[in-house]
């Protein structure tokens, strides 16, 4: 099997460089991809140099069925760097009757191409949708990749401000963490359909229920419910055993969990951590976690401690039972803290 690329350098071609997938060309001889070519589009993170071409197929994305038609891909519970290449969260794909949606697509193009080779190696069904769960450059700088393939990219109503005021930031620094090659070729994703309530989507005999949520991860939050298998695809509403990240607000987290906790999943794919986690038990760390960063922040405002003291042992009992606790716990204090203290 042949796919197109083309070479995108740094640096006005002096390099680095990486052949980056021009998506929906693949086939199964080298005259049948060079016939069908696609134009080059521009990226956010290098520049074109030549013209395109058709090389053997390169390596595709792991993939776990969780549930029939069901593939996730398990991100590394690490912080990005350059042997992760950002490889550090999930992202989930769904095959209907008649066209493929995937939800997240990682920290740079290099893997929503990755995972464009695992669905075409699953199936030949277009991508119709490329779901976003919220604004954080580990779940949406992979987007592009299918948005160029034809999928609608859908995310919620706050998402494609949230990222322009950040998109700089991000960029800059997953190009620190992870190395500018394994960045090259990404692009900022730009939203078609910007949702601020539920939407169903259809996929052939298959229903994927969008449900966007007030500010509790962060402002951006949507969960996806694969209706067929009865599972909640909760991007980081639900974290596993990877430090919870808290850049929205605390009690209305709480209150979004709380309403998921009450629903009858079978199973959930959390946005850190294991594929698939059976439910409603897979949320009971998060939850014992989320009341005791709130118990503990409540109880400092009320003794009258200081942020700068009271970050140093607020949620401290839980640190046992997270990895990247300390890369972590200290922001969701200070972020608990300036939020509660004006309860």
């Amino acid at each position: 099997m042949f796919e197109a690329v083309v070479l995108v350098c740094l640096n006005a071609g002096e390099g680095p460089c990486r052949d980056v997938l021009l998506p929906g060309a693949e086939a199964e001889t080298q005259a049948d991809c060079m016939a069908q070519l696609p134009d080059v589009p521009e990226f956010s993170v290098g520049a074109p140099l030549g013209s395109p071409t058709c090389r053997t197929v390169a390596q595709e994305l792991t993939l776990t069925e969780v549930a029939p038609g069901l593939w996730v891909h398990e991100g590394q519970i690490a912080e990005p760097d350059e042997e992760n290449r950002g490889d550090v969260s999930n992202l989930a794909i769904v095959i209907g009757e008649t066209s493929v949606a995937v939800i997240d697509s990682g920290s740079a193009a290099w893997m929503g191409e990755a995972a464009w080779r695992a669905i075409r190696q699953r199936t030949d069904l277009p991508v119709s949708h490329m779901i976003l769960t919220h604004l954080h450059p580990d779940h949406v700088f992979g987007a592009d990749v299918f948005a160029r393939a034809g999928a609608e990219v859908v995310a919620h109503e706050g998402l494609s401000r949230a990222l322009m005021d950040r998109q700089e930031n991000y960029l800059e620094s997953l190009s620190r963490l992870i190395g500018a090659q394994s960045m090259i070729g990404t692009r900022v994703p730009e939203v078609d359909n910007s949702l601020s309530d539920s939407v169903e989507i259809d996929l052939g005999e298959r229903t994927l229920e969008l449900q966007t949520w007030p500010r509790a991860h962060t402002g951006t939050d949507l969960t996806v419910v694969d209706r067929a298998t009865g599972t909640l695809i909760a991007g980081d509403l639900l974290f596993h055993e990877h430090t919870p990240a808290l850049d929205g607000s605390l009690p209305g987290w709480q209150g979004a969990l709380e309403k998921l906790i009450r629903q009858p999943f079978v199973r959930a794919v959390p946005g850190h951590g294991a594929a698939s986690l059976s439910w409603p038990d897979g949320a009971a760390p998060l939850e014992r976690y989320l009341n005791r960063l709130a118990t503990d922040t409540r109880n400092a405002i009320a003794g009258g401690e200081r942020l700068g003291a009271a970050v140093g042992h607020i949620a401290e009992s839980e640190a046992p039972n997270w990895q990247l606790f300390e890369a972590y716990n200290p922001r969701n204090a200070t972020v608990a803290f300036t939020e509660l203290e004006w309860e």
